[in-house]
Order: structure tokens, then C-alpha cells, then sequence
């Protein structure tokens, strides 16, 4: 399912910074699942910033494979993912 996703959000050479989180909260609402790409050029490690990203949101670290991550929360409202 995530591999087909494309990223939505890109984090950069600022790291997580609010209009980062800001992106990725108007993102992740409708869609419950978005890919996040971390940039060379940015300071810290993919896992940390997958990390930091998903606490922010109050949502899930699904996984990190490289300098892309997958980030999920369930829309309570429109829910379109059904977990097992």
C-alpha cells in the first residue's frame, strides 16, 4: 500500500520545523497514510525525524526504509483503511 504512495511531505535542511508539521497535519487528516521524504541536506537521521514527526501528529511510525517513511492515523470521522 505505501509503495505506491508518493511523498507528501519533504523535510530539508531546517529539519522538523512547524510548517513542516503544519504540512503533514493537512495531509495525513483525509488520507490517514502519507510518505514523508527526508532531504540530504537535512541535520538529522530519518528515523529520528519519522520519530518527531509521528509524535507530533499523535499518530503512528508505520516504518522507515531509507530516507523515506510512512506515517499513519486513522481518521475517526472517514476512516479508509481497515486494519485487520
Amino acid at each position: 500500500m505505501g509503495s505506491l504512495l508518493e511523498p507528501v511531505v519533504q523535510v530539508g535542511k531546517l529539519g522538523v520545523i512547524d510548517s513542516v508539521i503544519v504540512t503533514a497535519r493537512e495531509a495525513i487528516g483525509p488520507r490517514e497514510l502519507i510518505k514523508v521524504r527526508v532531504l540530504q541536506n537535512c541535520p538529522q537521521e530519518p528515523k529520528e525525524v519519522m520519530e518527531i514527526l509521528a509524535d507530533r501528529l499523535a499518530a503512528e511510525l508505520v516504518q522507515v526504509i531509507g530516507r523515506k517513511g510512512l506515517i499513519f492515523k486513522r481518521n475517526a470521522d472517514n476512516p479508509k483503511i481497515e486494519l485487520p
